[in-house]
């Protein structure tokens, strides 16, 4: 078991009109918080993103937020944070959010949510670095992108080490748990990928 100081969530700038999607955004960012786990997350306070920093910050919980200047207009920086970094891209941001923390969840998304999971995921099996890595479903929202994740490994695409990279989790209360109890990602520096696998 690993203790876990800090955890980035990927998620969605919109919010769905089923409750679950917004409740499971909100236990996720209550039992970081509750837990002493700070959150990492993209910065903005609409959509699930302002769901999940709100409930961490409701729970006592501290918050850092990561914002490319140009898409202040459009996510709205939350103003309650404990801290905001304002970074120049997109690819800093990113990258700042990975280095700042120990694991990582996706809750339901669009394509910056699928952006982020992939290129996580992809640095993961590059051996970049070794932080675990876990979707948090809702709805069996996740389905379709576990099926194609499995395909690849059928027809040769992806390596059965490289799939475990990315875990699956049916509640919040799981996805913590998984993500400590796997601590480092598994797949060895260098051992990944194969010619042709990307």
């Amino acid at each position: 078991m690993v203790a876990l100081g800090s955890l980035c969530v990927f998620c969605g700038s919109s919010t769905p009109a089923d409750p679950r999607y917004p409740e499971a955004a909100r236990s996720l960012g209550r039992l970081a918080a509750t837990r002493g786990i700070d959150l990492v997350y993209g910065g903005g306070s609409v959509g699930l993103m302002g769901v999940v920093a709100d409930a961490a910050l409701a729970a006592g919980g501290r918050v850092i937020g990561v914002l490319p200047a140009g898409l202040f207009r459009r996510e709205v920086a939350h103003p309650g944070l404990t801290a905001l970094h304002e970074v120049a891209s997109m690819h800093e941001r990113k990258r700042l959010m990975y280095d700042l923390a120990d694991a990582f969840v996706a809750l339901p998304g669009g394509l910056g949510t699928l952006d982020e999971l992939a290129e996580v995921a992809s640095w993961s099996q590059l051996g970049l670095h070794a932080k675990p890595v876990v979707l948090l479903d809702v709805d069996d929202f996740w389905e379709p992108l576990v099926a194609q994740l499995d395909r690849m490994v059928r027809v040769g695409l992806l390596r059965p080490e490289s799939r475990r990279l990315v875990g699956r989790a049916g509640s919040a209360a799981e996805a913590l748990a998984a993500l400590a109890a796997a601590g480092p990602a598994s797949a060895p520096p260098g051992a990944g990928i194969t010619p042709g696998e990307r």
